[in-house]
């Protein structure tokens, strides 16, 4: 079973960010980076379809040369082989530039499943995942929490809300977007960061794959919330106010 698991490199969750001069990106300089964390999920799940029905799992990233050290820390915790994208502009707010060139590179890969994370930690828009199916031509499900393979189908489990699940069943060869705390992450082994020095990583540059699209969206402006404060009576006896404050909590704070 080919898989291929896609990855992003983001911004540490505990970095410092500042907006850059030009307002519509944050200062990336003095940054540190890591494995965009859905994608974490994606990978896990990755690896344990390969030890349970054996198998390969190659990463996929788009992404600046920097990228190069988070695939190999994906190397490291179990994939085999790894296909580099290597781009430094990849059309900023609009997932239809990578989708395509991650579409291009898989061509002749030809894998039975893709995997991606739900969404990215950076951007959040969530839909990298289901244009690359598209644009693939294959069924796609998001939301994944488990997955099951039967031959040349697979049965998955999705997350719906106020805790209900679907059960579907699915053809292969198909792309899905997995949920985050599906899977317990694992850990590189001493063993395993040592192999994947090794392992495979093709680099591919944007040119090789038809060239980059001109986007279709772009961030005009990014900026930190306002913050102000703002005090608010709630008139009646107690039992009334209490009603309304407890009313605002839920449905404007959302905080119950």
């Amino acid at each position: 079973m080919k898989i291929v698991v896609a990855i992003k490199q983001v911004p540490a969750r505990d970095s410092l960010l500042r907006v850059d001069s030009s307002g519509k990106w944050i200062q990336d300089a003095d940054l540190s980076y890591e494995i965009n964390e859905p994608d974490a999920y994606a990978l896990e799940a990755g690896l344990q379809l390969k030890e349970q029905y054996g198998g390969e799992v190659i990463v996929l990233c788009a992404g600046p040369a920097r990228a190069a050290q988070t695939i190999r820390e994906a190397l490291a915790k179990g994939a085999d082989r790894a296909l580099h994208i290597e781009e430094d502009n990849l059309g900023g707010a609009d997932p239809l530039v990578p989708a395509r060139l991650m579409a291009a590179a898989l061509k002749q890969e030809a894998p039975d499943l893709v995997l991606t994370g739900l969404q990215s930690d950076d951007l959040g828009m969530g839909q990298t995942g289901v244009i690359l199916a598209e644009l693939l031509g294959v069924p796609h499900a998001t939301i994944i929490m488990h997955i099951e393979v039967n031959g040349k189908t697979m049965t998955v489990k999705r997350e719906l809300e106020d805790g209900w699940f679907q059960n579907v069943e699915m053809p292969l060869p198909a792309l899905l977007t997995m949920q985050s705390g599906s899977n317990k992450l694992r850990y590189a082994t001493l063993m395993g960061i040592k192999k994947a020095k090794t392992k495979e990583l093709k680099r591919i540059s944007a040119s090789d794959l038809g060239g980059l699209t001109q986007p279709k969206a772009a961030l005009e402006r990014i900026y930190f919330p306002e913050r102000n404060k703002q005090s608010q009576l709630f008139e009646g006896n107690p039992k009334e106010a209490a009603a309304k404050l407890v009313e605002k909590l839920r449905f404007e704070a959302r905080v119950i």
